[in-house]
């Protein structure tokens, strides 16, 4: 039996797993009849289980028991010689599935992805090579075709971002940044992002004024002003305004103080 991700699971069925390799007995769910269990488990994480057991945020005998025979799998990242092999099987396989035949990876493209750092290991490689084969029109996948975060992040350079006056450059250069440093939480503070520039170009265009601003995000005053706050949008006064609101200024994306 193959258990995935044991790291991921609550208290209650760290308790539950564990009574059943101790007992080798297990009931369905309502169910009423016990089942005798013969099974070897072979389970999987990416976490580190003997930290979590120190933090006690994993239940050590469950561990002792699942850690009979270690098995530790590289990351990606660790073993740049596998990936023209694993390039190879996936646009094999894969090529059935999306209707496209690549027989070549140019050396440029292929240096694009040994050079990355895969943070996403595998399934990461996968994803890439499916919008690289969807892009593909040719039977040669080029460099062009890998996604845009890919790029910029081997190159270590803004080149393959848009151009700095696109009104999408904060937002492209914040996930640029982000992935280039390292983050484990890249979705929350991509939306926090998305939301402060949200909120400064509105109250650019409304020169400041958080009533109309409010009116025009659908929102009450009291709502964005709590989010300027939460995103540390700074107000400076403006003499033209017939109220106190003011022009907003932002460093965007760039982390809050």
């Amino acid at each position: 039996l193959f258990l995935d991700e044991i790291g991921d699971m609550t208290p209650l069925m760290q308790s539950k797993v564990l009574r059943v390799l101790q007992d080798k007995r297990f009931e369905r769910v309502g169910g009423n009849e016990t089942i005798e269990s013969d099974a070897w488990i072979v389970a999987a994480t990416n976490r580190d289980l003997d930290a979590m057991v120190g933090q006690g945020r994993f239940r050590s005998d469950l561990y002792y028991r699942l850690n009979g025979f270690p098995i530790l799998l590289p990351p990606l990242r660790e073993r740049g010689s596998d990936i023209p092999l694993l390039v190879e099987h996936f646009l094999a396989l894969f090529g059935p599935e999306l209707g496209k035949t690549l027989s070549e990876v140019s050396s440029d493209a292929m240096d694009l992805l040994v050079g990355y750092s895969w943070p996403g290991n595998v399934r990461e490689l996968q994803s890439a090579l499916k919008q690289a084969m969807l892009q593909a029109t040719g039977p040669v996948l080029l460099p062009e075709f890998l996604p845009v975060e890919l790029r910029a992040a081997v190159s270590g350079t803004a080149a393959e971002l848009p151009d700095q006056d696109s009104p999408m450059s904060p937002f492209y250069g914040f996930i640029h940044d982000q992935i280039r440093e390292g983050t484990q939480s890249l979705y929350a503070d991509t939306i926090a992002c998305v939301e402060r520039i949200l909120l400064t170009s509105v109250l650019r265009h409304t020169g400041g004024n958080q009533t109309q601003a409010a009116q025009m995000l659908g929102m009450t005053r009291g709502f964005l002003r709590n989010k300027i706050r939460e995103h540390g949008i700074r107000i400076t006064h403006s003499a033209s305004l017939e109220d106190e609101d003011d022009e907003a200024e932002t460093s965007l994306c760039a982390p809050q103080a």
